[in-house]
Order: structure tokens, then sequence, then C-alpha cells
């Protein structure tokens, strides 16, 4: 049996509150310090052409069944023609994003301020969580979970007898690193937002080429087909109504009020 444990309040107003705490001030500290850092450039009008053409390609994968067949057929045409479609990529004009990168010195001195910007407060903030808050008990969830999260949530407690819902500090710190995107989101606005897991998936897929996304989206495109969903819809929308107004008037007798008016 896992043995329940009687969480001093010392804990949490020594740990637990100024772990979350220190990690707001970082992750907004961070966000203005890679706003000073972050250097102004005009941006590439071929990629932000290409952003919104895929954007407008999305769009009308989504909509395709609210317009007619042969508008649907005209637009796809105007993205998938194989001679001038926006979503046509011909051969040998697809660019190697790392060696535009590395042609670019803006572009790998932002990446690498980004990158800094990053590492360094959380390798500081680790180092200091990990020597002073390293072996206590911080939390406990309010429910249940299996064995399989001892190791994501009691990070540096070496006890097997302690229930899965206790929650270490040095976790407490990883879940604050990776969850705090909604608090941030709040206090900086939705496009500031950005929490390490996205940076992470950034950096991993930053190099990507994309002519590829343009690609795919018109193999996307091509596969998709139309079916009108609004096919006869003023004799669908009149039948509707016609079924809410006879509900209406056996529920509201509307034969007497009729009667009672007539006078």
């Amino acid at each position: 049996m896992a043995a329940d444990l009687v969480l001093d309040t010392a804990i949490r107003d020594w740990v637990l509150i100024p772990l979350s705490v220190v990690m707001v001030l970082i992750g907004v500290l961070r966000y203005f310090v890679s706003k000073l850092m972050r250097s102004s450039q005009t941006p590439d009008a071929k990629i932000v052409k290409e952003g919104q053409v895929m954007l407008r390609a999305r769009n009308l994968r989504a909509g395709a069944n609210f317009i007619p067949s042969k508008a649907f057929r005209a637009r796809k045409m105007y993205f998938c023609n194989e001679e001038n479609g926006l979503l046509f990529v011909p051969k040998g004009q697809a660019t190697n994003p790392q060696a535009q990168m590395f042609s670019d010195p803006n572009m790998a001195m932002d990446m690498m301020k980004k990158n800094l910007s990053m590492i360094i407060p959380q390798t500081l903030t680790f180092a200091w969580v990990n020597f002073f808050f390293s072996g206590f008990v911080a939390a406990k969830i309010p429910f249940p979970l299996t064995q399989r999260f001892r190791s994501m949530l009691q990070n540096g407690i070496d006890l097997s007898t302690v229930d899965v819902s206790y929650v270490s500090s040095r976790s407490w710190y990883f879940l604050n690193l990776f969850g705090l995107r909604g608090f941030f989101s709040l206090i900086l606005g939705e496009e500031n937002a950005v929490d390490d897991t996205q940076r992470m998936m950034q950096m991993g897929g930053f190099g990507m080429d994309p002519s590829k996304g343009l690609s795919a989206e018109k193999d996307n495109l091509d596969i998709t087909q139309h079916d009108w969903a609004l096919p006869n819809f003023e004799q669908r929308a009149e039948a509707v109504l016609r079924k809410f107004v006879s509900w209406a008037s056996g529920r509201m007798n509307v034969p007497n009020v009729v009667g009672v008016g007539s006078h």
C-alpha cells in the first residue's frame, strides 16, 4: 500500500509558491530579453506569399463542401494547375534552407539568440532548483494516477512506497516549465506565449524546405472530394420551419389564440 503523507505548510510557503513565482518571472523576463535581442528584419516577400497561399488552400479544403461544385473545381485548378498553379513548384526551384541560413548571417544570429535566451535561463533555474529544493515533496495531485507517472512526477525521490499523486519539487519545476503557456498567453498575449515545448519543436523543424509544404498541400487538395452540403437548402429550411411552427402551435394552443383575436 502507498503511504499517505501530511505535507507541512512550510513546504507550501517556501518551496511550492516560490518555485511557481520564480518560473513565471523567468518566463516574463525571458520574453522581454528576447524582444530586446530580436533584430528587425524585412520579411521575405516569397516566404510571406507561400504562407498565404498555403493558408488559402487550407481554407478551401475546409470549406469545400459549402461552395458549388463548379466554383470548387475552378479554385482547385487555380491552385493545382501543373503549369502556373500557386501550389505547383517546378523542379529545380526548391531551395536549401540550411544553405539559405548560412548565407544570411542575420538569420543565424537570430537563431543563436533564441537558443541562448531559452537554454541559459533554464540551465541556471534547474541548477537552483536541484541545489536548494532537491528531495522535497511539494504537492499532491487531487486525482489518482497510475504507476507510469511515477518517474515523471517523483523525479528526485527514490521511494516506491509513496503514492503516485505526490509531486516532487523537481517534477513541479518541469510541470511549470512545460505547462505555463495558458498563463503566459493571458499576460503576454496569445502570439507571444511560446512555451519551451514549442521552441524545441521549432528548433527541430528548423531547416525544413517550404517547397515541400506547398507540394504536400497540393497533394491534399488534389485528393479532396467535393460533396456539396447545401443542395435544395431552401426546401430543407422551409420544411424545418414548418415543423417548428407546427410544434410551437401545439405547445401554445394557437387555435384558441386565433379565435380570441378574430373577434
